[in-house]
């Protein structure tokens, strides 16, 4: 049996007649570019985010830009974040001016370590970015009592984690702002690229709002000099229709982790993801560890198991940051990940019998 990774086509079947109908809605109205369609599609996001106001823009990769860039980072400025990501996280602090530091992660939940975090504030630094990784919630509370205690800003990227809570509260509602991505893979996802900036501070929302649509709130008037990073009306209609139904995905998703977690828990050397305690886990991606996992991904390929790996290298160890000579002691589980990791098929419309046979295939390895 081929058990694809994810499974765009079938979500869109699923949902055919809403999605065709959004689409023509915005090719009679002629909505390409903002108008009612993106209006409507910010409203029902904000809500769902349970926060007051989202800034959409053009992808997840912007949505980290746009916050920055409002709360002003500049050269010399540093920016904390996760050893284990994928480089969008990083690569804005640069393109916004600062410096990107960054700490290894726990060792269970992939998300930063706090402890790391304390470890490499200096004088220079300015915020922290922790990343809610494959769809669990980094540790908040430590995070947020440090930003506190330091006096630094923390931008929350949900990239992978729409809906996940920690004890009960929505992630993307602790720090001053939150970036969401929903390139077509993520659990809301568009037809194309699109992302969003939500926060409770008008302001900041404001800001960035004039920073994505080229420096201004109405056109022609240039407040500021910004840039060109707008949510077309295709993809913001897209989204709206497929907004109703993230919640039963989402709960697909975690029904299909335990169906993972139950047939791979006692599997020799395969280590399953652990959700921590107080944290919704929205399982994005199920990536388990084994040691010998060239070889696990290689059977399953074999056998018509499609498998990724999130992320082959880490962050520091990327040959966009050499400059910075980063040496594997100091991320010791972000560089032992690099070579145990491996996402299994994970999509809300996987079926028992597709699960069964990954599983099947990971125990006859």
């Amino acid at each position: 049996m081929a058990v694809p990774f994810a499974d765009l086509q079938l979500q869109y079947q699923n949902i055919k007649g809403e999605i065709d109908g959004a689409i023509a809605n915005v090719i009679r109205d002629n909505a390409f570019i903002r108008g009612p369609y993106v209006d409507a599609f910010e409203r029902e996001f904000a809500a769902l985010a349970e926060v007051k106001h989202c800034v959409s823009c053009a992808n997840g990769t912007d949505a980290l830009y746009l916050a920055m860039a409002a709360l002003k980072v500049k050269p010399g400025d540093e920016v904390i974040t996760t050893a284990h990501s994928w480089i969008s996280t990083a690569a804005m602090i640069s393109h916004a001016g600062a410096t990107p530091v960054f700490c290894d992660t726990d060792g269970t939940t992939f998300t930063i370590d706090p402890e790391a975090i304390e470890a490499a504030i200096t004088p220079r630094t300015v915020g922290i970015i922790p990343v809610h990784l494959y769809g669990q919630p980094a540790d908040m509370d430590a995070i947020m009592a440090i930003a506190e205690r330091h006096k630094l800003w923390v931008i929350e990227d949900c990239a992978q984690a729409h809906l996940a809570r920690y004890k009960g509260q929505p992630i993307g509602t602790f720090g001053v702002a939150a970036t969401y991505s929903f390139y077509p893979g993520k659990n809301l996802g568009a037809m194309g690229d699109a992302g969003a900036v939500v926060t409770n501070d008008a302001a900041l929302a404001e800001q960035m709002t004039m920073l994505a649509r080229h420096g201004g709130l109405v056109k022609h008037q240039h407040q500021i000099e910004g840039v060109n990073s707008r949510l077309d009306g295709l993809q913001a209609a897209i989204l709206s229709a497929k907004l109703p139904h993230l919640a039963a995905w989402t709960e697909a998703r975690q029904q299909a982790a335990k169906v993972y977690d139950a047939g791979l828990n006692q599997v020799e050397d395969i280590v399953v993801p652990e959700a921590a305690p107080d944290r919704t886990h929205v399982y994005h991606l199920y990536t388990v560890r084994h040691p010998r996992r060239d070889e696990l991904v290689r059977h399953l390929h074999a056998n018509g198991v499609q498998t990724a790996v999130n992320y082959p290298t880490a962050l520091p160890f990327l040959a966009a940051y050499g400059r910075f000579n980063h040496r594997p002691e100091q991320f010791p589980n972000a560089f032992a990940d690099q070579g145990r990791i491996v996402s299994l098929p994970m999509f809300a419309e996987i079926t028992p019998e597709q699960q069964d046979e990954v599983i099947r295939l990971v125990r006859e390895f």
